[in-house]
């Protein structure tokens, strides 16, 4: 297979798009491409914490077309576009430079192999699963398949990314039953003859789904399919998914207290200094963490029986609520929590254009700051 010679940033959009899929992000946020034309080629692009100036300084050193960000450039809607404040500046410098911006925010926080796995791997969490998981999105598809055929239908939707359930995937079930159609005029049957009843041995397989991959399994299914016209299910479910979510929780290859284990987390995120909520010599095995601003998650890591939440942003009568509930805090800040995005987002980003052969060069933006000084 030959590399693709033009690469256009609606491509990385649904590179992006794929791997953590809108539908994760949180309802008041504003993710995806934020401003800059989808037709337009790229050949490099610039990743970074936040969109600002010295970000577009970066991007237009390194002919980067594209600034992909964790937070949005957008968050509301804009009453006016003038070049008098900080977003009005940076929008028009970059239309004028023709280069695009495209946020990955909480779909990336929520995401499995995202923002809080990557922060979970960085200081050693272990058999963790998502927090707070997500619920509503999965769908069952039931799709009725002549007998014989069941295993390239079931292949089509295992490839487009049926089939998982929790760490489990290529996940189904088949009952075997009998259909009963006629073939109308103008049709082309698979089996029997226009105007005839026709019964045909066929096998009800079942199986699960994401919201956002419907439509691409529904495709590749019906393209393999050896019906002219497919008869199918998409059953929305209430069931929680245990592969995305807000947060981590898991625990430590072996107990620490809270004093060593936050000299580990000052080392391994390169933070200047850590808050902390607790005496420094009790002991931490299970924890739980939410890059950014996670003091929300604070109770479901108290019901959950975390030890310790690692997160950043903790406000004062959060620091007392966590005293009243047993649970330690490391408020590593919110920069040190998120800001390894960057160079995680780079090597997936980078690993699945490779598999789609494909010619992209992710940079990571260097010398990013957290606006905060310690004294």
């Amino acid at each position: 297979m030959k590399r693709e010679s033009v690469v256009r940033i609606q491509y990385l959009v649904g590179l992006v798009h794929a791997l953590y899929p809108p539908a994760l992000a949180e309802e008041w946020d504003n993710v995806g491409l934020q401003v800059g034309d989808p037709a337009a080629p790229v050949e490099r692009a610039l990743i970074c914490l936040d969109p600002t100036e010295r970000a577009l300084d970066a991007a237009s050193e390194a002919g980067a077309k594209l600034l992909i960000t964790h937070h949005p450039l957008i968050f509301k809607p804009l009453k006016s576009l003038v070049p008098i404040d900080a977003t009005g500046r940076f929008l028009f410098r970059a239309v004028r430079e023709g280069i695009g911006v495209l946020s990955v925010h909480t779909n990336l926080d929520r995401a499995a192999g995202g923002l809080n796995d990557w922060l979970a791997d960085r200081v050693g969490l272990d058999q963790r699963r998502p927090l707070l998981s997500a619920a509503g999105d999965l769908h069952k598809l039931v799709v009725f398949v002549p007998a014989g055929h069941e295993d390239s239908v079931a292949e089509a939707l295992f490839s487009a990314g049926a089939g998982r359930v929790g760490n489990y995937d290529r996940c189904s079930f088949r009952s075997a039953g009998t259909g009963s159609f006629r073939p109308g005029p103008g049709t082309r049957p698979f089996r029997g003859r226009v105007g005839e009843d026709e019964r045909a041995e066929e096998v009800r397989l079942e199986t699960i789904l994401p919201r956002e991959g419907l439509n691409r399994a529904v495709t590749k299914m019906i393209k393999v399919h050896p019906y002219e016209e497919v008869a199918y299910d998409l059953i929305p479910l209430g069931n929680r998914r245990g592969d995305v979510g807000l947060g981590r929780i898991g625990r430590l290859a072996e107990a620490t207290t809270l004093g060593v284990f936050a000299e580990r987390v000052k080392k391994a995120l390169g933070a200047p200094a850590l808050r902390l909520v607790g005496e420094p010599g009790r002991k931490i095995r299970k924890v739980a963490l939410c890059g950014g601003s996670g003091a929300s998650v604070l109770a479901e890591a108290a019901r959950q029986g975390a030890d310790l939440l690692l997160t950043g942003d903790v406000k004062y009568h959060e620091a007392q609520s966590a005293e009243n509930q047993g649970v330690a805090i490391i408020d590593a800040g919110h920069f040190a929590t998120e800001h390894l995005m960057v160079k995680g987002l780079a090597r997936a980003l980078g690993k699945a254009a490779e598999t789609r052969r494909i010619t992209v060069e992710f940079l990571e933006m260097e010398g990013e700051q957290d606006p905060f000084r310690v004294i």
